[in-house]
């Protein structure tokens, strides 16, 4: 019997750091259950390279992850919205269908020393996967 997954959008302003961490996280740890994708509204382009080391201390990284603008992933039906910054709750996009919208708000690491990113991993996977899980697996 084939496992239908339920997709998952974490949607920030850049696509650099606090959504692609997000997609990583939800993608290891319910990958047999959730598809994550992650997007910014105005999508810088790159991720931040603090960003993809902490994914690949913790064996969470992939080739494929990349920042992308909403327009990429807006052909694929959601089940799941988040929002994990205040730019992107504001201006986050009405999507078809009864697709449920949360935000669970992060602060964001750019810029910032490598310890902010190990900050930023630490609460996405505590606060945001839980909250995931029980929307869409319970």
């Amino acid at each position: 019997m084939k496992i239908l997954k339920k997709n998952v959008l974490i949607l920030c302003t850049g696509n650099s750091c606090r959504s692609i961490i997000a997609e990583a996280l939800l993608n290891k740890e319910f990958g047999e259950f959730i598809k994550a994708y992650s997007s910014g509204v105005k999508a810088s382009g790159k991720v931040n390279p603090n960003a993809k080391k902490i994914l690949e201390i913790n064996d969470a990284w992939d080739e494929n992850y990349h920042s992308k603008v909403i327009e990429d992933v807006m052909n694929i039906k959601y089940d799941l919205v988040v929002t994990v910054c205040d730019n992107a709750k504001e201006s986050c996009p009405i999507f078809p269908g009864n697709t449920k919208v949360i935000h669970v708000g992060f602060e964001d690491p750019d810029g910032l020393e490598f310890d902010a990113f190990c900050k930023t991993y630490s609460l996405i996977k505590n606060e945001l996967l839980p909250i995931v899980s029980q929307e869409l697996l319970e």
